[in-house]
């Protein structure tokens, strides 16, 4: 009976050594793609960086910028890659492949490039780091690219189009890295 109760652990012990690690979105992916978009405001001054990461199920945004207004700011992958001053609307609305509502706290949302809004010290420095699932580098960077905009005011988080964020205060387009 002894053997057999030490075959069982033994053949247990095994077993657990041969599981494969779980792989949970947002871990790094070996040799994931990247691209950057440099952000540049209405009169092309430097306001920082959006680096685009794929990483295990979806894509890790983080943002750095500097030279903008203080409080909270609307931020949000728009589906056209171009930036023309001065209001930026040529990067198109948000990526939103699926026709989803706007906003994370809207039943029928979020669109894929709703991200949470970005908070700027008195400094004019901000930073925010997002994973938003589901997104593939390859819509990203699709034929027609993508931009990254950050808004004059809050994101609201609900309101459809846009969360009444306001106007396009700085913007950069995706590029691979």
């Amino acid at each position: 009976m002894r053997a057999l109760i030490l075959a069982g652990l033994s053949a247990l012990a095994l077993s657990a050594c041969n599981q494969e690690p779980k792989v949970r979105t947002g871990d790094a992916v070996a040799g994931g793609a990247r691209a950057v978009a440099m952000l540049r405001t209405a009169a092309g001054v430097d306001a920082g960086r959006a680096t685009a990461t794929e990483v295990a199920g979806g894509i890790r945004y983080t943002l750095d910028v500097k030279g903008l207004p203080a409080g909270t700011h609307g931020a949000h992958v728009h589906t056209v890659g171009r930036c023309d001053a001065p209001d930026f609307t040529t990067a198109g609305g948000h990526w939103n492949p699926t026709m989803a509502k706007h906003g994370t706290m809207n039943p029928q949302g979020p669109h894929e490039g709703d991200l949470p809004n970005l908070v700027v010290g008195s400094d004019g420095r901000g930073t925010l780091g997002v994973t938003v699932p589901g997104q593939t580098m390859a819509g990203l960077l699709d034929a027609d690219g993508a931009a990254i905009v950050v808004h004059a005011g809050p994101d609201d988080l609900t309101t459809d189009p846009a969360g009444n964020s306001g106007g396009r205060i700085a913007c950069g387009v995706f590029a691979a890295a």
